[in-house]
């Protein structure tokens, strides 16, 4: 009765062994597909984050309201008050780049490995969220954090006392470079665009 079966060509089984091995690759390729929302770690993280500092800059800010009206009806202990103010709010503005840097991240990068966030189209926000790729979202924070940076300098230049030329001189310095940078980043901005 063997005699009779035809014999299957060998293509025959070639084919079959293809076919397993593409049903091998296609399940480890949907599970490597499925691993980048792994990243979903990093976006609520960094949300989370983003919010915590939001939360501790405006309560610097609160309670800096409320002691310029302790201060306004003389209730307040401190004679002079103004340096620690305007460093406070300044303080709290670097605290608020720096959640703003979170959150973009936190957008981006859900953006670029999750998915579009289609609730974004029905605003009229900037083009904050207009991220291709690692790149531009890497450009997006840089310009966040020099900006950040910026106002943790100003920050530091208020409670310092300059007593000699050469303070003079390096805060000079200091403030050119801080220009220099600026120019250079927005330079940079406008032979990006110009490119595309």
């Amino acid at each position: 009765m063997n005699e009779f079966r035809p014999k299957k060509p060998k293509s025959h089984f070639l084919d079959n062994d293809r076919r397993r091995d593409f049903r091998l690759e296609k399940l480890f390729e949907n599970f490597l597909w499925s691993s980048r929302f792994l990243v979903l770690f990093a976006v609520v993280s960094s949300l989370a984050a983003s919010l915590a500092l939001f939360f501790i800059g405006t309560f610097d800010v609160v309670k800096v309201v409320l002691e310029l009206f302790s201060y306004a009806l003389g209730l307040g202990s401190k004679v002079e008050i103004h340096g620690e103010v305007v460093g406070t709010i300044i303080g709290s503005v670097d605290v608020f780049l720096i959640a703003v840097v979170l959150l973009i991240f936190s957008f981006g990068l859900y953006e670029l490995f999750i998915s579009h966030i289609d609730a974004a189209d029905n605003t009229e926000s900037s083009n904050i969220l207009d991220i291709g790729s690692l790149d531009v979202l890497k450009d997006k924070i840089g310009q966040v954090i020099i900006m950040a940076l910026i106002v943790k300098f100003f920050q530091v230049i208020l409670t310092m006392h300059l007593e000699t030329i050469m303070d003079m001189l390096v805060f000079a310095g200091a403030i050119g470079f801080l220009s220099l940078a600026l120019f250079l980043m927005h330079l940079g901005k406008k032979f990006t665009h110009d490119i595309e």
